[in-house]
């Protein structure tokens, strides 16, 4: 956060007021602020870059919520909810998760917390998991620094194609509720014409509804 809206927010809290931009009266509010981070706001503190006097009226009630490496336990509840959450929001038949793929996931270490294992999980809805070779992935997934192993998977590249994937199928349900009207369906989608002429060719939709 830049240290000019951490003053301004700061403000708010001593004086429980602010001001409208272009306003010419300030406004009253009467509210509780729930604050997340991934960062350590003390080490921040103490470099300069988080100021001391917000922190102090921000940290009256911390909860720490340890990495998901930590509490294990919880990954096999986790995975099934996202599991028949994605299941019913791309109206997939449900298939429940192999045992071997639970072990995987349990034997992993989620560098990227439950984001990451919600990723996976989309990954094996939309592709399945003989698409995946999950085991396999999860196996190279990290090594014993920490670091992610380039032989493995790579989150950012698991996140471009899920992207990719529920792009295409929307883009392709939009195309037949318009039976096809390219314009129509660019201003439903709110892309240009042109980008969705891209993005049909880049997902292969041409060849696919022929």
């Amino acid at each position: 956060m830049h240290s000019s809206l951490q003053a301004k927010l700061l403000h708010v809290l001593e004086t429980g007021e602010f001001s409208r931009l272009g306003g010419e009266e300030n406004e009253k509010v009467n509210v509780r602020i729930i604050a997340a981070t991934s960062s350590h706001l003390e080490s921040a503190v103490r470099s300069g870059l988080f100021r001391d006097d917000l922190f102090y009226r921000l940290n009256v009630v911390a909860i720490r919520i340890p990495p998901l490496r930590e509490r294990k336990e919880e990954i096999p509840l986790l995975a099934e909810y996202f599991l028949r959450q994605y299941h019913h929001e791309y109206n997939k038949t449900y298939r429940p998760l192999t045992p071997e793929i639970l072990a995987a996931f349990i034997h992993y270490d989620w560098p990227g917390n439950v984001r990451e294992l919600e990723n996976f999980i989309k990954r094996v809805v939309i592709l399945g998991e003989e698409h995946c070779n999950l085991p396999l992935l999860l196996s190279k997934g990290t090594l014993s620094n920490g670091q992610t192993d380039p032989s493995g998977f790579s989150l950012k590249q698991v996140s471009r194609d899920v992207a990719k994937k529920l792009e295409s199928e929307v883009i392709r349900k939009v195309l037949n509720q318009t039976r096809w009207n390219r314009r129509k369906a660019a201003e439903i989608l709110k892309i240009s014409y042109r980008s969705l002429l891209y993005k049909i060719k880049e997902g292969g939709l041409e060849t696919s509804s022929s």
